[in-house]
């Protein structure tokens, strides 16, 4: 069965920083691509970064480029996302989202699986 489990989220202050996991079963990075999302109040979920578990290059959103660092562990079938400096704008719902067709950075249009997402909230 194909699962993801997201992790480390929680209250930080403006400026800080927190680690995001996303803890995969049932299936192998080799086949599959896996990316981090965010959903704020009232809009859509957007994607922000993924990252190719072959050769490692990875993509971020101009939102959060620089800030965020997005990097898979294939022994572990685990993705994670440091986030530093923070900003009230970051608060959202992080999910991890499964890409079923890729096993690279295709688009954050393909991915169709989700986890359960972990509350991020940044006070000011």
């Amino acid at each position: 069965e194909v699962q993801l489990v997201e992790s480390g989220g929680g209250l930080v202050q403006a400026g800080g920083s927190l680690r995001l996991s996303c803890a995969a079963s049932g299936f192998s990075f080799a086949y599959y691509n896996i990316a981090w999302f965010r959903q704020a109040p009232g809009k859509e979920r957007e994607g922000i970064s993924c990252i190719n578990s072959s050769d490692r290059s990875v993509h971020y959103t101009d939102s959060v480029k620089g800030r965020f660092t997005i990097s898979a562990d294939n022994a572990k079938n685990t993705v994670y996302l440091q986030m530093n400096n923070l900003k009230p704008e970051d608060r959202a719902v992080y999910y991890c989202g499964l890409d079923r067709g890729h096993y690279y950075c295709a688009g954050y249009g393909w991915y169709d699986y989700w986890g359960q997402g972990t509350q991020v909230t940044v006070s000011s």
